[in-house]
């Protein structure tokens, strides 16, 4: 008790000073206080999963079809069960479907890297669109959305995911844009959630597709084979404008021009910029290949060594294809890189034509220049749908935060993207610049079932057709699995769905091949093995 009695009195006689003590303390500047107020009100993306859920319903064929629709977010862990990050994702489900259900499902993700997927979301599949035209500008609000009549729901569930950055998804905690900013760390993160969402609702047991858009497909190869690696063998991977390997790019390269040419013809067809038209663009696009893996690769081999001779004879036979006259390419080095030929192609009308559908013609303010100050066909769409999606996300979806919706990762602090792709090429090794048409390859090895579609616009500049088909014609199938790749054309651009006759026609041939990927892996008898695959069997290639 007298120790008790003690301290209390000590206590007592160094209080006044500890309260002087505190009274000296610099009062905090406004400042300050301000930084802290802002702290504490920081938006962040939740740790714990969110989900919010409406009611809606379209007609197919005549046929009403009710959905159940959720917006929110998966929790990304660590091997350890740490939170790394939230990807925001909208879901849409066919009234009735239950936990274990066998009806497929199919995983959405638009490209960039770092693009959120608004844009597959709002102008393709889903059960409500935006009306577009084809190719124009789209007119400013309010803007025409609604019921898709085109929708995949009756043949799919879909469920739409953002990439970390992008949109609503998040990096948590102490983890680092590095940490999901690279081909194998994004492809990484995007399995995690495919994973994660297939537990969280039960959809082990359904069919599994992945559609991918632009560098999406990328993405897309480097999954099939990682979610294969982890258990998850899927039934079907739809590219939708493919770049699939970025090694071609490199500077002083030579594929890229020849990935170009048959773009190049598609588009001039299109301007009427060719002396001796054909009636349909199929026509000099595949005088276009057949020109490109001959004399053209053979004058590109040759480099500065080839003759006067052979330079203006490619030259003359280039400007037939391509509407370009012969002088230019001849100035060009016959290598006309694709803002050179955007500019030059309509020239002498002071227009220019776009890069992600070369349709659209713009005006510049220099009609001199080596490039379009801008890409019209995107200028054309955006605005709407950037504010279709904000509408629809807080007030019809009900997803309501106070994080933007970020229109790109690559706006933010810490954009740098890890190009670098461990491929199981030959027992693995590291590419520099990846193309992750192995892994696709290796995946289509592994699971005799897997069918792949090719989806492709005659008019997208940014990720030319025969490029496509140079990388997905380098898998080295056998002819056995050959048979389970398609390729399908539409007179449209990067973003084919924005014609709504293509999308008519990319309905109609998705409808038709879900129905065959579903069937084959139904089948009574499994795909013959390769090793015992007739030698003549022939592929569903292009060429």
């Amino acid at each position: 008790m007298r120790f008790g009695y003690a301290a209390l009195l000590l206590a007592a006689a160094t209080m006044p000073a500890l309260a002087q003590d505190k009274d000296k303390r610099p009062a905090k500047s406004n400042a300050e206080v301000q930084k802290e107020e802002a702290e504490a009100a920081t938006a962040n993306a939740p740790v714990e999963e969110r989900e919010e859920r409406s009611k809606g319903a379209v007609t197919v064929t005549g046929k009403r079809l009710g959905y159940t629709a959720t917006a929110g977010t998966l929790t990304i862990r660590d091997i350890e069960g740490k939170p790394t990050a939230s990807m925001f994702y909208t879901a849409y489900t066919l009234d009735g479907t239950k936990p274990g259900t066998k009806r497929p499902i199919t995983y959405f993700y638009n490209g960039g890297p770092g693009s959120p997927t608004f844009w597959l979301h709002m102008g393709s599949f889903a059960p409500v669109r935006l009306q577009t035209g084809s190719p124009e500008f789209i007119r400013p609000a309010p803007y025409d959305f609604g019921p898709n009549p085109y929708t995949l729901l009756d043949k799919t569930d879909m469920v739409f995911l953002d990439a970390i950055g992008a949109g609503y998804s998040r990096p948590l905690g102490d983890a680092k844009p590095s940490d999901f900013y690279g081909t194998d760390e994004d492809a990484d993160t995007f399995a995690k959630a495919i994973l994660r969402y297939s537990t969280k609702f039960g959809r082990w047991n359904s069919p599994k597709f992945i559609f991918g858009e632009s560098y999406g497909t990328l993405r897309s190869g480097a999954l099939a084979y990682q979610l294969q690696d982890r258990g998850m063998a899927l039934n079907g991977v739809v590219l939708l404008s493919s770049i699939m390997n970025y090694g071609y790019r490199q500077p002083g390269l030579d594929q890229v021009y020849l990935n170009y040419l048959p773009s190049y013809a598609a588009t001039a067809w299109y301007h009427n910029r060719l002396a001796n038209r054909p009636a349909d663009v199929a026509t000099v696009v595949q005088q276009a290949r057949e020109f490109a893996v001959g004399p053209y690769m053979s004058a590109l081999a040759k480099g500065q060594n080839i003759s006067a001779e052979e330079r203006d004879s490619v030259a003359r036979r280039m400007s037939e294809l391509t509407g370009l006259s012969p002088d230019f390419l001849i100035r060009s080095n016959l290598r006309v890189d694709l803002p050179r030929f955007q500019k030059e192609l309509l020239r002498g009308s002071r227009q220019t034509v776009g890069r992600f559908d070369s349709r659209y013609v713009g005006v510049d303010s220099d009609a001199a220049g080596e490039r379009p100050e801008s890409d019209v066909s995107s200028d054309a769409i955006s605005g709407a749908f950037i504010a279709t999606f904000n509408d629809y996300a807080t007030h019809t979806l009900g997803y309501k935060t106070d994080m933007p919706y970020r229109l790109s990762a690559r706006d933010a602090k810490g954009w740098t993207w890890n190009w670098k792709h461990d491929s199981p090429l030959r027992g693995g090794g590291q590419q520099n610049n990846p193309n992750t048409a192995v892994d696709l390859a290796a995946a289509m090895r592994g699971n005799p079932y897997l069918q792949v579609l090719s989806m492709n616009g005659w008019y997208d500049m940014a990720t030319p057709f025969f490029g496509t088909e140079n990388d997905l014609g380098h898998m080295m199938l056998e002819p056995a699995q050959q048979r389970n790749l398609s390729f399908t054309y539409y007179p449209a651009g990067h973003m084919t769905y924005l014609n709504p006759d293509a999308l008519v026609a990319m309905k109609r041939d998705l409808s038709a091949w879900y129905d065959r990927a579903l069937a084959v892996a139904r089948s009574d008898a499994p795909p013959v093995p390769p090793s015992t695959a007739a030698a003549t069997t022939s592929g569903q290639g292009p060429n």
